[in-house]
């Protein structure tokens, strides 16, 4: 008796159930942008790539970080504007404000550290997501990963500081 052969996922879940997760974040950001802003001790570390289609920022801040940049969410940051396809936010880099724009297709982790909700998205791994234009799968993980160099990505906070 011959096996069939699996069925070929015409339906493209795992990029639907990606784009539903990117939901996700594209909604904490709608709600961190409300006059309310953020409840209680919610923040947000949002990290994308950064040579993704459709990242923009200072040349200067985003060639520090050639793949990946993570930004914090939480008492310093100013116009965020979560759009339908991607976010814009201005944030201080060196003391000086400077704006960036992400698309939700280009965040590889979001993390809530308050709660510990954390939401990856990895590489695509099968050509049906990477056909329809995603990115990856979403899986939730412990804690977010710590660079090699922890100071490749540590933004003082020292200016924000009450003395």
């Amino acid at each position: 008796m011959a096996q069939e052969p699996p069925a070929q996922d015409q339906m493209h879940y795992e990029a639907m159930a990606q784009e539903a997760l990117r939901g996700v974040v594209k909604a904490a950001l709608k709600r961190a942008a409300s006059p309310e802003g953020l409840p209680g001790a919610h923040h947000f570390y949002v990290t994308f790539k950064t040579d993704a289609p459709g990242v923009s920022g200072p040349v200067d801040l985003l060639s520090k970080y050639p793949d990946e940049m993570t930004i914090v969410l939480q008492h310093q940051y100013w116009d965020l504007a979560p759009g339908e396809t991607f976010f814009s936010v201005t944030l201080k880099f060196g003391g000086q404000p400077k704006r960036v724009s992400v698309p939700y297709a280009a965040v590889s982790r979001f993390y809530d550290p308050s709660v510990q909700f954390l939401l990856q998205f990895e590489a695509a791994t099968d050509g049906a997501a990477a056909a329809a234009g995603e990115t990856g799968n979403a899986a939730p993980a412990a804690a977010p990963e710590t660079p090699a160099d922890p100071a490749e990505k540590v933004v003082s906070l020292d200016q924000f500081r009450k003395k």
